[in-house]
């Protein structure tokens, strides 16, 4: 997860990933989906997943 402060704060790059036992709660929906492969131009934002239940 990237922090919003990115420049000045460390975030998972720097610290790695979260062992399962650490996470607390669930995913109740898609906030936002982006394709990696993608520019904004050409369709990066997935639309059809924003605010769906994960699975």
């Amino acid at each position: 997860m990237m922090g919003d402060n990115r420049h000045n704060s460390a975030d998972s790059r720097y610290w790695g990933f979260v062992p399962e036992d650490h996470i607390v709660g669930k995913a109740v929906f898609v906030w936002l989906s982006l394709d990696k492969d993608k520019s904004l131009a050409d369709g990066k934002i997935r639309w059809n997943k924003l605010f769906r239940v994960p699975r």
